[in-house]
């Protein structure tokens, strides 16, 4: 493999740098079946936190993980294959079009993850995880740092597909608990370049890219991707309801709330990203906890997204402990994974986001004698106040540039 400064050689299956710094259209075309799989998921959460079992209400939130999670991770590894891999390859782009194809089926089972249907979520995440590695092997014998790569995540991939597929025959909460143990070992052994015992450690790093700048971008698309969800998710709901004074109360603050975490993503450390991969000294470990950090904003999107259906269904009345968990623990979670952008890009505390978390959490208790619709306001002043507190910090000052931490 050679430098990423240098563009790939005629034929080769690898990118170089000149040919990976803009997105291309068969990467926005898999992009658009992540928005139906991520309005799947809180399709698929809502019924259960308005049901009256208490039990299911708290079980959702960890099934928001359990399904969550395989989805972004598929769309995280196939982000990769595009980023280290030319495109125009036929079959990189028959690879792409598969993988869009199995997060499509993997989306339209998530209503029935937990009974008949559900087995096609896990069967298909299996062979998409097997299958591409052993597809990608043969046509990189040049390139024998990235093979052994593949080899190593294929091996990988079969000990956790076990797992899967052990989770894929059972029913209920012990497919739950079987299939977080899988996407925590997929993750685990991710951070650790898929070490295998007996196979000599690994050369290339998993999160190298051909571009420090492509890469970045297509996490920040991932980002409006799930702001641009939750904004389809609000319009449908309140659509689909009557629009009383109340509803459309929520309709206005659960929006605002949206543009809100928008404003608070893209407030320098945001704009500034693909500078400050660049500018680390460690570009691969930079661009790993950029997408840690993606992946936990999204999750926090995804929860707000579930919390804006259950205040534009019910605004007013009581609110259920569950509910106050996804209304609040959304921005909380989404704050969260800022300030971990933050260090990445600044390498410094985010102390207004940690501000922030902390008002959330001392609010959640209070907010419990009242509707809906007041912890969806709260959460918004929240993140308004975040908002300012940036603007304020910036004001008469010049552009910050990045410093970034690795």
């Amino acid at each position: 493999m050679g430098r990423p400064s240098e563009p790939a050689q005629a034929g080769s299956i690898l990118r170089g740098e000149e040919d990976a710094q803009q997105v291309s259209f068969l990467e926005l075309f898999f992009d658009l079946v992540l928005v139906f799989a991520l309005l799947g998921v809180v399709s698929r959460m809502v019924p259960d936190l308005l049901s009256d079992d208490v039990r299911l209400r708290w079980l959702s939130l960890l099934d928001t993980a359990v399904l969550a999670l395989p989805l972004l991770w598929l769309w995280t590894t196939t982000a990769y294959i595009t980023s280290r891999f030319d495109y125009r390859n036929r079959w990189i782009q028959l690879l792409v079009l598969v993988s869009a194809f199995g997060l499509l089926i993997m989306a339209t089972s998530l209503p029935y993850e937990f009974e008949q249907r559900g087995a096609a979520f896990a069967v298909v995440y299996v062979v998409l995880h097997i299958g591409r590695p052993l597809v990608l092997r043969p046509l990189l014998r040049e390139h024998e740092n990235v093979q052994a790569l593949y080899t190593r995540l294929a091996v990988w991939a079969s000990v956790s597909g076990v797992i899967w597929l052990a989770g894929a025959v059972m029913r209920g909460n012990p497919r739950i608990v079987l299939w977080l143990i899988a996407i925590i070992v997929d993750l685990v052994v991710a951070r650790f370049n898929w070490p295998v015992p007996g196979l000599p450690r690994a050369t290339t790093s998993a999160w190298a890219m051909a571009s420090t700048r492509h890469l970045p971008e297509r996490y920040q698309q991932l980002l409006l991707i799930a702001l641009g969800e939750t904004v389809v998710s609000i319009g449908l709901t309140y659509a689909n309801h009557p629009a009383t004074l109340a509803a459309t109360a929520a309709l206005v603050v659960t929006f605002l709330s949206s543009v809100l975490m928008w404003r608070i993503y893209f407030y320098r450390a945001g704009q500034v990203l693909a500078e400050a991969v660049e500018m680390s000294s460690n570009p691969a470990v930079a661009g790993r906890s950029v997408g840690a950090a993606h992946v936990l904003m999204v999750l926090g999107i995804t929860l707000a997204a579930a919390g804006s259906e259950i205040v534009l269904a019910h605004p007013e009345g009581p609110s259920a402990p569950a509910w106050l968990a996804v209304i609040l623990g959304g921005p909380a979670v989404f704050l969260f994974g800022r300030s971990r952008l933050e260090r990445v890009v600044f390498n410094r505390l985010a102390v207004r986001r940690f501000v922030g978390i902390g008002v959330l959490v001392l609010l959640a208790s209070p907010l419990f004698f009242g509707p809906p619709l007041l912890a969806a306001i709260t959460a918004a002043v929240v993140l308004l106040g975040v908002t300012l507190a940036d603007a304020r910090r910036a004001a008469g000052q010049p552009p910050e540039a990045p410093s970034p931490s690795a």
